[in-house]
């Protein structure tokens, strides 16, 4: 019996479940790796800070202050205070990452107002604590987006264009912007962000 110089290939023809399962494969391996990426927050960044004074080194790592571990000033009665969302990033320029929380009281019905705090630790990395309070809760804003790039913390905030308008329906959007210029945050809100 005589054996082919080419084996018999067959079983290789493909058929469409083959091309299913390849595609899945190729799936899976893109989103293994897009999860396996090293995270661009705690990638070294070259040259450092430069100030009026100079370049100034950035500190190696910083953890940025845990929300969980301040005090906010909400008087919420029986309930405590949740945060909602949070960011972090350098507000002051000074290489230490500063903390923002939208938090509100946690309250079993309906929505309660937020209020959107700056928390920051001593250089010393001592204790957190909140230094600036960016929406008062009785402005009545809820914010549905915040993060903090280019050292500036942008918010989206649903609030009401009267008194008159339910707790349970916003009427009015606010995109805001704020940035820490001259000891205090500034709000460079154009005033076409707000949207009824």
């Amino acid at each position: 019996m005589q054996h082919p110089a080419v084996p018999d290939l067959s079983h290789t023809h493909t058929r469409p479940i083959h091309w299913v399962a390849t595609a899945t494969a190729v799936a899976g391996v893109v989103a293994l790796s897009s999860v396996l990426q090293p995270d661009a927050a705690t990638a070294a960044q070259p040259g450092g800070h430069t100030t009026a004074a100079g370049p100034k080194s950035a500190p190696a790592h910083i953890a940025p202050p845990d929300p969980a571990a301040v005090t906010f000033p909400l008087e919420c009665g029986p309930v405590e205070a949740v945060v909602q969302k949070k960011a972090t990033g350098d507000l002051d320029g000074d290489g230490r990452p500063e903390t923002v929380a939208s938090v509100h009281c946690d309250a079993p019905m309906g929505t309660p107002p937020d209020g959107v705090y700056v928390i920051t630790r001593n250089t010393d990395g001592g204790e957190p604590r909140v230094v600036a309070t960016l929406v008062d809760p009785k402005d009545r804003h809820t914010a549905t987006e915040l993060s903090v790039r280019d050292g500036a913390v942008r918010a989206t905030l649903l609030g009401y264009s009267s008194p008159d308008v339910p707790s349970c329906c916003p009427d009015v959007t606010d995109h805001v912007k704020w940035q820490w210029k001259n000891g205090a945050f500034v709000s460079d809100t154009p005033s076409q962000a707000r949207t009824v």
